[in-house]
């Protein structure tokens, strides 16, 4: 006869949903101490960050996914069509997009995983 015992889960991936991977990124742009560049004009993180989350409220359902976030809010002004640049203190200027990718493929890293509750006992 087989028995099952149940496991405690400990540590493990944490799940966040698209809504949080979101608020998580422009967290990432608000405590920023990179410069960001929007259309010539250089703005402080949090600046960086007031912007892109009133951007985020206009754009409404159309945005579902952190991946629709970055590509159609975060990436280029709507004005211009210019890349958002992040300038960092060493002179080193990156596409917003690139950076923010880089940060959503470390959410998604820590969300691989699985969680086993039960087992079957010999």
């Amino acid at each position: 006869m087989a028995h099952s015992i149940e496991l405690p889960f400990i540590g493990g991936p944490t799940y966040l949903s698209e809504e949080q991977k979101i608020n998580q990124l422009i967290t990432f742009v608000e405590k920023s101490e990179a410069k960001f560049v929007r259309n010539g004009t250089v703005y402080s993180g949090v600046e960086a960050a007031k912007h892109l989350k009133m951007k985020r409220e206009k754009a409404g359902t159309k945005i579902k996914t952190a991946r629709d976030f970055i590509d159609l809010i975060a990436s280029k002004s709507s004005m211009s069509g210019d890349a958002y640049l992040m300038r960092y203190k060493n002179g080193q200027t990156i596409p917003v997009r690139d950076i923010l990718y880089n940060e959503l493929r470390k959410m998604d890293a820590k969300q691989v995983g699985f969680k086993i509750t039960k087992v079957q006992a010999c």
